[in-house]
């Protein structure tokens, strides 16, 4: 049932980048945002800082995104938190920067109290998945030195802010961070999404 799915996610999110007339160049895109991490860079001179601001302006991007992902998209609210990471990974990256990260999914921990089914699991506080970036447009053209290595930049941090913000105006409170990052010698780049809880039908709380 999860491969019929997940074959179906893809073609949807194939065919919404092919549709997509606003693309922007991606060598421009990347240039562009590669000057952005150097100025905040040097406004902050705070390696911490500049995640945590990469990571409020990809929030802000997020909330403004998922508007126009629901519409272009016509998919309905998921069932758990998996298929939350199917429609991230397989529409929401391809339509809009065409690149397919592979997705792991792992459940909450059971409480002791009561065993609970795998199925349950993937829709409660504490389900997770991992999201594999074969590639990334935004690190294609950067080598990060030594300087920002040390520092803990993660240089492409607004995508976790992305994540947080559209899955909040989807009532899901989440924490998103990366795991990994070929720029900083790792194997693979990887991103750990989170679901926190589930949030009421309500207006968020924008960042401070």
């Amino acid at each position: 049932m999860m491969a019929t799915t997940s074959k179906q996610y893809k073609a949807i999110g194939e065919d919404l980048w092919k549709s997509r007339t606003d693309k922007i160049n991606s060598e421009l895109f990347a240039l562009t945002y590669g000057a952005l991490v150097v100025q905040l860079i040097q406004d902050y001179e705070d390696y911490a800082e500049v995640n945590k601001q990469l990571e409020k302006m990809g929030y802000n991007i997020g909330t403004r995104l998922i508007e126009d992902f629901l519409a272009r998209s016509s998919l309905g609210r998921c069932s758990d938190f998996r298929e939350v990471g199917e429609v991230v990974a397989k529409v929401g990256f391809k339509s809009f920067l065409n690149i397919t990260p592979t997705v792991t999914h792992s459940g909450a921990p059971p409480p002791s109290s009561r065993p609970t089914s795998a199925a349950k699991q993937s829709g409660v506080p504490g389900s997770t998945f991992i999201l594999t970036l074969d590639e990334n447009p935004l690190a294609e053209f950067v080598e990060l030195p030594d300087e920002a290595l040390e520092g803990g930049l993660w240089f492409s941090n607004v995508l976790c802010g992305v994540l947080r913000g559209s899955l909040e105006m989807v009532q899901m409170q989440v924490q998103v961070e990366f795991l990994s990052d070929v720029l900083r010698g790792d194997e693979s780049t990887e991103i750990r999404v989170t679901l926190l809880k589930y949030l009421e039908e309500e207006v968020p709380v924008g960042d401070d």
